[in-house]
This record gives C-alpha cells, structure tokens and sequence, in this order.
C-alpha cells in the first residue's frame, strides 16, 4: 500500500513537472528587445545592461550624473554582438518629476521601439540606526513596475561602499556572514530570471532560502516553484531560526562592548 501511495506522489510530481512549461511565461528574447536600466550607470545596473547588450539588446540607460552615463555607455558598446545595436543615454532623476520621466521614456521608445524589459536599478541604500535616520528619508515611489523582484546581496559596487560609510557596526557584522558578490554575477542571475519570466530573483544559497521564506502570497510562474516552496518551507524556517539567534548574539555583543565603552569613557 505504501508503495502504491509513493509511485502515486512521484507519478504526480513528474505530471507536474512536465505540464509546468505549459502555463509558465514565455521566456523573452534579448536579441532586438529594448531594455531601459534606470540606474545604470555603475553597479549592478551597468553589469545588467551589459548582459542584455551582450545578448543582442538595444538599451537605455538612465541615470542622474550625464559623466558618468557617457563613461557607462562606452563600456556597455564594447560588448556589441552586431552593428545594429543602440545605446541611448537619458540623464533624469526618477525619483523628482514623475512628467518628466514619461516624457523621456517616450522618446526612447520613439527611437528605439517599445519598452520590452525596465530595471529599476536606481537608488541607494540609506545606512544607519532608525531613530538616527531624518524623515525625508521615507519616500514612497509609486511609479515603478517590478516584473521581477530581486534579491540581490551584498555587491561589490559604489553603492556598497557609500552605504558601508554610515552602517552601524552590527549590521556590518551580519553582513560579512554572507560574503560580498561581484556585480557580474548578479547581473547575469537577474537577467536569466528576468527574461525567464520569474517574480523571484534571488543569488546563491541565502538569497533562495530568503525568497522562499517570504514568498507569502507572491505569484509563482511554474508549478516546480511552488512545490519547492512548499516543500522547503519548514526547513528553511528552521534554518532562519538558526540565523536569527546568530544575528541576536552579534547584535548582543555590540551592545555589551558599547557600554563597557561608555562606563570606560566616564571613568576616565
């Protein structure tokens, strides 16, 4: 009886498996696509436009500094599959004047066709104790569209470092456990996924469990993901549980060392 119950489940898992290339989305083809990468002059926006450049795209980029986009664009026509290819640079904020933004995506669109794939690559990180951190940090951007979340980890980009400059100790601490990536790397993984059509983007071992982790009710584009997530839940979690009393032991320490510190200063 078990072992008709067991032939049934694997049976089903491989239907499963077989009919999930059915219903998952159709995977975009870079060769001749545009691709707008807000943010893309350095960083993981500028390794991303340099993947899809690579795969025959058309791209523009979008960044504040025009320096820095013209030194960006250099870079990403080096990586030319054919002489049909068009970097196109826009120097906007998108994050001031939602109009103006509009107005130069349709001018990209009128040269370069329609917008078949936009990565939001714009934006820093803001480092530092909450209660430290000024109001007019909290911002809500309503104008994105996300095809595909990422979770990209620590990278090496001047992003990172900017950030290292106001990131509290312990926070520094937690992040050297997973590693720094190089930009490259993320690039390739997002755009694989992206293309691919997946909501989940994420890179290595942690950035998977935290997808998983937090799935929630987030939509799945194949029914392979689902069941993993399914399967892999309870494990994952007790693993996070794992992680968590790491991450409290460090956060513990700092604060132990921070007021020997301060009973160190005052008895002097």
């Amino acid at each position: 009886m078990l072992l008709v119950v067991a032939a049934f489940i694997v049976a089903f898992v491989l239907l499963l498996y077989m009919i999930s290339p059915l219903i998952s989305p159709k995977p975009l083809k870079l060769n001749g696509a545009h691709v707008v990468v807000t943010g893309g002059s350095s960083g993981i926006g500028k390794c991303i436009a340099i993947e899809c450049y690579r795969q025959g795209a058309f791209i523009t980029l979008v960044a504040r500094d025009e320096t820095k986009l013209l030194q960006a664009k250099k870079e990403v026509e080096k990586f030319a599959i054919n002489d049909k290819q068009v970097v196109l640079c826009i120097s906007v904020d998108v994050s001031s004047d939602y109009n103006q933004v509009e107005s130069v995506i349709k001018q990209a669109q009128e040269k370069l066709g329609p917008v078949d794939m936009l990565v939001n690559c714009a934006g820093t990180s803001v480092s530092g104790k909450f209660e430290e951190v000024e109001v007019d940090r909290f911002k809500i951007k309503p104008y994105n569209i996300y095809v595909t979340v990422a979770y990209p980890p620590d990278t090496d980009t001047p992003g990172l470092a900017e950030e290292n400059k106001t990131k509290p100790l312990e926070t520094k601490l937690i992040s050297e456990t997973s590693g720094v990536c190089q930009p490259e790397q993320v690039a390739k993984i997002v755009v694989r996924d992206a293309v691919q059509g997946n909501f989940n983007s994420s890179v290595g071992p942690d950035g998977y469990m935290l997808s998983a982790l937090t799935c929630g009710m987030s939509p799945v584009t194949s029914i392979t993901e689902a069941l993993q997530q399914i399967i892999t839940m309870g494990l994952f979690r007790t693993i996070a549980l794992f992680y968590l009393g790491s991450f409290d032991s460090i956060v513990r320490r700092c604060m132990i060392q921070r007021e020997q510190s301060k009973s160190a200063d005052k008895r002097e």
